[in-house]
């Protein structure tokens, strides 16, 4: 019954596009791109356990009725995304195995002691923090393990603290272009280098999550009282210590590989320039070093790590997905998409606006990396009717990670925190819940984003 509705639903949209495209006196081929993107895409949302050989057909239909030739469609793979989160996933995969970054985290928090109020703040600043240094997956993963561990020896119910963690970690990772797989996409697509992101981004996302701790410790002050209460008489008990053993050989090489490799990207325009290489080879370029050195490293383990490590039916997923943008590009849709955005009233002021309320409804309801890849050809686009892209980019990047913090499946972030609980039996939170209170964080960083983007941009021209 689930099923027929699902198929029902996927054959009413699939005719809407079709129709409507056709309607408005597009070729055939813009009419059967559209209808073959917006298939694939409700397809995947439906029946998300199949999302690979789905949107592996969608690209392999547009490919053999010619709607994409082979060397467009490999450049729409944009196989520059997909080496950096190779690089990564390797290198974060090696830390995590020799428990790093939980000893970072052990260290801190037996420098807070029995404070449950000063716990919550620092662990959401350091998730904030790890999240735009080496991806919002690892820091998802490694705070909200860290966090059961804190809560199941205190024995209170992790999911409110679980929420702040993550709500930190969605606002922290707009602060750098490697935080999230979106704000990779605008880095690349975009241009733009660590430097513009330290400029704009990271004040934005540093001012928001200091906004949503404090609105955090508000929310939950019942929840934060009770854990202090439980630190208090757990440490006052046995003098409880959280520790995690690492050897002071692994200690050196973990510090090293993961400092060299946050040096290397910070750097990486300087680096690009001095060298003369064009923009953002050594965005790429640090990371498959710094992956190199780990796979180096483990020696005979190389073939376990890769296979551990990598989330292959991730990136090949990103990879489809960006096909399928890379689809309506070929096809000139973008193209007319972005004629009917530079009309809006508002110029671009209300451009920018219409593109974060467009680019955070599709992250909150389907996902951000989709949303942001099928937004960027449009912003390029909107570049050949007088506006300014670079304003649009930041507010497709805000939109598309701040907007993560509205519903319970729009950040990966969030998937990873409720499938850790439910695997666990810790309890569960319904989508309902977490949009009462994601709405109001999701509300306030986003108008706060856009206050302060838009306020620079006045300044700049004043200037």
């Amino acid at each position: 019954m689930i099923y027929t509705r699902k198929i029902a639903i996927l054959l009413i949209i699939m005719s809407a596009a079709g129709i409507s495209s056709a309607i408005l006196g597009l070729s055939t081929e813009q009419v059967l791109s559209i209808t073959i993107f917006t298939t694939t895409i409700t397809a995947t949302i439906l029946f998300w356990k199949y999302k690979l050989p789905i949107s592996s057909l969608g690209v392999a239909f547009s490919l053999s009725i010619g709607l994409i030739d082979v060397p467009y469609l490999v450049e729409a793979m944009n196989i520059d995304v997909i080496l950096f989160l190779l690089g990564i996933m390797v290198m974060v995969r090696f830390l995590e195995e020799r428990h790093f970054f939980e000893y970072l985290i052990s260290l801190i928090i037996n420098k807070v002691g029995a404070n449950g109020k000063l716990l919550i703040v620092v662990m959401m600043f350091l998730s904030g923090v790890f999240a735009a240094l080496v991806g919002i997956v690892a820091s998802s993963l490694f705070m909200i393990t860290s966090l059961l561990y804190v809560t199941s020896r205190l024995n209170i119910n992790p999911i409110p603290y679980v929420m702040m963690i993550v709500f930190a970690s969605n606002i922290g990772s707009a602060a750098t272009p490697i935080g999230n797989p979106g704000g990779l996409v605008i880095a690349l697509k975009g241009s733009l280098t660590i430097d513009d992101f330290l400029r704009w981004a990271t004040p934005i996302a540093v001012i928001n999550l200091l906004l949503v701790t404090f609105i955090s410790l508000k929310i939950f002050s019942k929840d934060i009282s009770r854990l202090d209460t439980a630190l208090k008489i757990l440490v006052k008990r046995e003098e409880e210590r959280f520790r995690v053993e690492m050897s002071e050989r692994d200690i050196y090489i973990c510090g090293a590989l993961f400092l060299g490799t946050l040096v290397g990207l910070m750097l990486h325009h300087s680096i690009e320039e001095a060298l003369g290489l064009t923009r953002n080879s050594m965005l790429v370029g640090i990371t498959l070093i710094s992956a190199g050195i780990s796979l180096l490293i483990e020696g005979e383990r190389v073939q376990e790590l890769i296979e551990r490590g990598v989330d292959w039916v991730t990136i090949v997923f990103f990879m489809m997905l960006f096909a399928l943008v890379g689809i309506l590009e070929y096809t000139e849709v973008t193209g007319l998409i972005a004629h009917a955005f530079s009309e809006i009233p508002g110029g671009e002021i209300g451009v920018i606006l219409t593109i974060t309320v467009l680019v955070g409804i599709l992250s909150a309801f389907l996902d951000n990396v989709l949303a942001i890849a099928a937004m960027a050809p449009v912003i390029r686009e909107l570049s050949t009717f007088g506006l300014n892209e670079y304003p649009l980019w930041w507010g497709a990047h805000f939109a598309g990670t701040f907007f993560g913090n509205l519903t319970l499946i729009a950040s990966i972030a969030n998937l990873i925190a409720i499938g850790i609980i439910e695997r666990r039996r810790l309890g569960s939170i319904s989508f309902s819940e977490w949009l009462r209170i994601g709405s109001i964080i999701t509300l306030i960083s986003t108008i706060v984003a856009l206050f302060l983007l838009i306020f620079q941009m006045k300044i700049l021209t004043m200037i």
